[in-house]
């Protein structure tokens, strides 16, 4: 029996969004810090987790391995990477390079909206930073909102797109290093460049936008790499 001709125009939306939202909640985690290097991922748990059969998650995997935010090991086995000293370097220059560019375009064009949410963003993450006991992996999370709402306000959507594939490899080892070193947010570095950020974007001056997130970036880099960090993520 052949099949309606009608039927070949029929999207195949409930797998294709499947496979998406599997896809973002997978990146959120990653981009986010609730997963670090070394983590060990499961398909079928991932899956139950969803509420989805195992194949949009595969679908999903298969987008982030071919990215680079996760590996597969020979026996299937998924991890998320463990980025070398000189990998997490370039990460980092490169991070540096171009999220600069998305604050010195988000202080030039920012609306008031968008300052507003900014400023909501490093606030919240200041009162936490300066909290007695401040939660790591909240810092995380917070930290990573505050990065984009300045990112969302450059109005270029092809540079935040860039940005977010970086974040995949850049909040695990953000996780790590905090999970390491919870004491650093007490340090005050990551408040003092996000505060000049900020002033930057409200006196819309591009330049020294993107010099504050290039120092907020290059800072906490500079701890990770001479705290031996990146080993803390070696398992077997």
């Amino acid at each position: 029996m052949s099949s309606s001709p009608a039927l070949a125009d029929l999207p195949q939306i409930a797998r294709r969004t499947l496979a998406d939202t599997a896809y973002d909640a997978l990146s959120d985690l990653l981009a986010s810090g609730r997963l670090a290097p070394g983590d060990r991922l499961s398909l079928r748990q991932t899956a139950a987790a969803l509420g989805v059969s195992v194949m949009p998650v595969r679908e999903a995997v298969s987008r982030l391995t071919a990215e680079g935010a996760l590996d597969v090991a020979p026996n299937r086995a998924l991890r998320v990477p463990v980025l070398t000293p000189e990998a997490f370097r370039a990460l980092a220059e490169t991070r540096m390079a171009v999220e600069g560019l998305a604050a010195a375009r988000a202080a030039e064009r920012r609306s008031p909206g968008e300052l507003a949410e900014i400023r909501r963003a490093e606030a919240a993450f200041r009162a936490l930073a300066g909290s007695a006991r401040p939660d790591g992996a909240r810092a995380v999370v917070l930290n990573r909102d505050l990065h984009f709402a300045v990112y969302a306000a450059c109005g270029l959507e092809p540079l935040r797109e860039i940005i977010a594939r970086l974040w995949l490899k850049a909040g695990p080892v953000l996780n790590l290093d905090l999970r390491a070193h919870p004491g650093r947010l007490r340090q005050g570095s990551a408040m003092r460049r996000h505060a000049e950020a900020v002033a930057a974007i409200e006196a819309r001056d591009g330049p020294a936008a993107a010099a504050a997130i290039a120092a907020d970036i290059g800072d906490a880099a500079e701890f990770i790499l001479s705290r031996g960090g990146l080993r803390q993520a070696q398992r077997p």
